[in-house]
């Protein structure tokens, strides 16, 4: 059962080594980490699911800081 887990995540590092390449600079990747974090800790709550819960929690973070730095760069003119 050990083996199958050890596999498991090497299967998912190599699979997710060729996207890091792609992934943007470390500083347009602002929050990454606590979202990983906080979905790694909610995917193993879910059925152990932590890998899949890390990638929807980076994501779902750097979306909210992207989208919160787009709206601070453009100021809304108001009349």
């Amino acid at each position: 059962m050990q083996a199958l887990k050890s596999f498991r995540l090497a299967a998912a590092a190599a699979a997710l080594l060729p996207l890091a390449a792609l992934a943007p600079s470390t500083a347009e990747a602002k929050g990454c980490l606590r979202g990983a974090a906080a979905g790694a800790v909610a995917g193993h709550m879910a059925h152990h699911h932590a890998i899949a819960g890390a990638m929807i929690g980076c994501a779902a973070v750097h979306h909210h800081y992207a989208k919160k730095a787009r709206a601070q760069a453009v100021p809304a003119h108001r009349t």
